[in-house]
This record gives structure tokens, C-alpha cells and sequence, in this order.
């Protein structure tokens, strides 16, 4: 068990909602539009980053129309390890700084990447169904996170590269002292390699991972990570010197880790997962998150939230999820717009029916 003790303070459209006694399984069951995204959007933000929607601060705190009610909001959970409580974590922001993100440990502040030591949050949504076709820098983003799963100081290492980036690419169009821009390609260097280094190895865990699964019911898909650029220091530094004046000329660098791509092809047929049909996608997609779940679950406490997944598997597909989601160590939590698809695990759930921002326990 992960989480339990868990509350939501005027967040989106929950005024006030507590959920308690949770399980390895967790549902949450109601009409579209009644919340229950917004508890797994909750969950999602006790981990660094923006959350499974990627929203704004200042558009998670609960509105009466288009005003805000309080200007803030507050999650807050317990966090369990073999029956006890190891940790009490939340994170809120405040009525005169809606834009800034505050979290707390046991009580006392902390940053926002101190979370990822304590647990381990990972999701799959509807709006991931896409993933395949989307841009490279939403797979970036996508392996960023499976990655911050497995190593709590990846995003760390992310945000220090993407900063340095951007010093870089002001020094070059502006003409800066030319120490200067090698002081910030040395960090760009550093934390850029650590970057490409946790992707690569991250890709290659799951690769073994995947290769273990069977090819049926799920699609089996073949994971490549293609750098983009070198992946030692010593080689990325040389290369960004090298490469200044073609990068001041095209304003922005065109080698490095923010480049790289993540390759996925069907075991069974060789085809690129973009080029595969949208169930095929959703198949590779679910192994994925599975694959990930296991590694994620590993010598500390993990969450995975799946939003709006059984709805869409037919039932051979949707007994073997939760087959291994149940052999998993890692907790689940689960929506739909009825009980239906989880008959399986409906008598070893916790359940919870979502209204209008309300929880009523089942």
C-alpha cells in the first residue's frame, strides 16, 4: 500500500473530499464531469512536475464560475509502508501566490523534486493514446517521467539542462564573454549527459522488462532510445563548442539530449507504433505502463492512476490487466462510469462513488 489518508481542499471541483482506508485496488466510479479525474489529478501532484493534465496553478484551485473561490488549494496524504505510516506529504499553494507551487514533508518545507525520494507516481490517461504520433518532445517528456520513477534526481538534472540551454542560446545571439559561455556549456555538458545516460538506461530496463511479456494479449513493443548527441561529457562539451556558430545561426542548439527520440515498433509485425492502429497503440501503450510499474515498484512505495482504462479493453484483455496489476506491488487507483468492467476485482476494491466534487465510499 502507498497512499492513504488522503485529502483534497478546494481542488478543482472537490471542496473538501477525504478518502481513507484505500487498497492495493482502488476505484473511483461516477458520470463524466464528476471528479474522478480530478482525485487521480490530485495523486498525479504528489510527485514533482505539473501533474497528469499539465495544468497551471492558478487553474487547479476551485471556481465558483470563472472566479476562484479561495485562490488556493491543498493536497495532503499519508504515506504507508508495511502497515505504518512513514510520511505525511502535500502540496498547496496559497490565496496571494496562486502561481507557486509549496510542498511539505512531516511537516516542514520542501522542494517540489524532494517527493520522488519518498514514492514513486506514474499514470496512463486518455490523452496519452496519442503518444506514438505526437511530437519528440512529448516522448522526451513521457520517458522523463517513467525515468523520475526510477531515479528521484532526474528532474533535477532535466531542469539544470534546460536552463543552461537557454543561458547558452542568449550568449550566442547576443555575443556574451566567451568564458562565460563556457562556463554554461560545461553545465549544460554535465547534466545533459547524466540526462541522456538515466534515459538510456531507463529504456534499456524496460526493454529487458517488455521481453519477458508474452506477445498476446497485450502488443509487445520494441523500445530504441536514439540519442541526440553524445552522451559523455567530455564528447557533449567538445560538441557544443563545435557547434556554435551553426547553432547561433539557427538560434538554438541542434545537438544534445533535448533532441533525443524514443522509437517504438510492434514486436510481431516490425511497424512503427505510429504507423499501427490506435488499438494496437493503446495495447503497446498499456505494456509499456506495465512494464514500468514493475520496475517503478522496486525497493520503495509506487503509485500508477489509469484514467478511463478498462472502459476501453474488451474482457480477455481487461482480466489479464488486472491479473498483473494485481500481482504488482505497487498500488492502483482506476476510473470509470460504471462497476461493469471491474467485476474482476470489485470485491477486493476500495470504492469510492465520485458526484459533483463529492466522495461516498462504497
Amino acid at each position: 500500500m502507498a497512499l492513504t489518508r488522503i485529502t483534497l481542499q478546494n481542488f478543482r471541483n472537490h471542496p473538501a473530499s477525504e478518502l481513507e482506508n484505500t487498497a492495493h485496488f482502488n476505484l473511483l466510479v461516477g458520470e463524466n464531469g464528476a471528479g474522478k479525474t480530478n482525485v487521480l489529478e490530485a495523486l498525479s501532484l504528489l510527485s514533482p512536475g505539473r501533474g497528469l493534465r499539465r495544468a497551471n496553478l492558478a487553474d487547479l484551485a476551485r471556481k465558483s464560475g470563472a472566479e476562484s473561490v479561495t485562490g488556493a488549494f491543498a493536497i495532503g496524504a499519508s504515506l504507508i509502508e508495511q502497515g505504518q505510516t512513514s510520511a505525511r506529504i502535500g502540496t498547496y499553494t496559497e490565496p496571494d501566490r496562486p502561481t507557486r507551487r509549496l510542498v511539505r514533508i512531516n511537516g516542514a518545507e520542501a522542494s517540489a523534486s524532494a517527493l520522488s525520494e519518498w514514492h514513486a507516481v506514474s499514470w496512463l490517461t486518455p490523452a496519452m493514446d496519442g503518444l506514438f504520433t505526437d511530437s519528440a518532445g512529448a516522448r522526451r517528456r513521457f520517458v522523463d517521467r517513467m525515468t523520475l520513477a526510477i531515479e528521484p534526481g532526474h528532474a533535477k538534472n532535466v531542469s539544470a539542462l534546460e536552463n543552461a540551454l537557454r543561458e547558452r542560446n542568449k550568449l550566442l545571439e547576443t555575443g556574451g564573454d566567451a568564458r562565460w559561455l563556457d562556463a554554461i556549456e560545461a553545465q549544460a555538458a554535465q547534466h545533459g549527459a547524466v540526462v541522456a545516460q538515466n534515459r538510456a538506461r531507463l529504456i534499456s530496463e524496460l526493454a529487458d522488462e517488455l521481453s519477458a511479456l508474452p506477445p498476446e494479449p497485450f502488443a509487445r513493443p520494441i523500445l530504441t532510445y536514439r540519442p541526440g548527441g553524445p552522451t559523455d561529457v567530455a564528447e557533449l562539451l567538445a560538441e557544443f563548442a563545435r557547434a556554435r556558430p551553426r547553432d547561433r545561426a539557427a538560434g538554438r542548439a541542434l545537438t544534445g539530449p533535448h533532441r533525443d527520440e524514443l522509437e517504438v515498433v510492434m514486436a510481431s509485425s516490425g511497424v512503427p507504433a505510429a504507423s499501427c492502429s490506435t488499438g494496437e497503440q493503446k495495447a503497446m501503450l498499456i505494456a509499456i505502463t506495465l512494464a514500468h510499474g514493475v520496475l517503478a515498484s522496486s525497493g520503495r512505495p509506487s503509485v500508477l492512476l489509469l484514467d478511463e482504462v478498462a472502459a476501453h479493453l474488451d474482457p480477455v484483455r481487461r482480466t489479464e490487466l488486472f491479473r498483473r496489476l494485481g500481482r504488482g506491488q505497487g498500488q492502483v487507483w482506476m476510473t470509470g462510469t460504471e462497476m461493469a468492467p471491474f467485476a474482476d476485482i470489485e470485491g477486493s476494491a476500495a470504492i469510492w462513488r465520485v458526484s459533483g466534487g463529492a466522495l461516498e465510499r462504497l
